[in-house]
């Protein structure tokens, strides 16, 4: 089978990484303090979209998914997103309780893989962040059956009426809406260098404390 040129010009794309570099010396002894440093300067420099990552979860038929949620904060608890707990993800990390984040902030030429233990926030927690929101995005809580088969954008529209009605000013978190907690066990700080030999530093806890190395590009 031939190849197609589109599939020769994607082939020859390249990018020489060269803005910065990622070392021991320079890096932090823990890694939500490097963490923190790096969202910094990625909203320092206005990267789109810097709290958008990718989450991935495995279902109970063994294949992993993904899709991008936002981070909604972080500390030393944990990595904090909501959704709706009758989605995909929301029945797949409660079915299997480990999953992966990672940002990509490609303006700065960085990566940060995270992976953990997850479990649900506190309602206190939930009713804090969604009462946050704004209006239309707490109705549309309750009205997305998210993850499900539905007829047409039609039924969004008219889930999102019926509810706007029924509450008003004051809808109330939906039972099945809140936040999930990734507890981490594993961080990688991954910084693009010069001819693919990247910058690469793992954090994994052992024994109560972080210990970190470099692994190969």
């Amino acid at each position: 089978m031939s190849t197609s040129p589109l599939s020769k010009s994607i082939a020859g794309l390249r990018k020489s990484y060269e803005r910065a570099e990622l070392s021991e010396e320079t890096s932090l002894a823990d890694p939500l303090a490097q963490f923190d440093q790096w969202l910094k300067e990625a909203l320092a420099a206005q990267v789109p979209e810097p709290n958008a990552m990718t989450l991935a979860t495995v279902g109970s038929d063994l294949r992993p998914s993904t899709r991008i949620v936002l981070l909604k904060g972080y500390d030393a608890r944990g990595i904090v997103f909501f959704t709706n707990y009758e989605s995909r993800k929301g029945r797949e990390l409660a079915g299997n309780p480990f999953a992966a984040l990672q940002f990509h902030w490609i303006e700065l030429e960085r990566v940060v893989r995270i992976e953990g233990q997850v479990h649900k926030v506190s309602d206190a927690e939930s009713d804090a962040y969604y009462q946050s929101r704004p209006l239309d995005s707490r109705i549309g809580a309750w009205a997305s059956p998210q993850s499900q088969v539905i007829a047409s954008r039609g039924v969004l529209v008219a889930n999102a009426a019926r509810y706007g009605a029924q509450f008003l000013l004051q809808p109330p978190r939906p039972p099945h809406w809140g936040g999930i907690r990734l507890v981490p066990q594993r961080w990688e700080f991954w910084q693009g260098r010069k001819s693919r030999l990247h910058d690469r530093l793992r954090y994994q806890w052992h024994q109560g404390q972080w210990e970190r190395a470099r692994l190969a590009p």
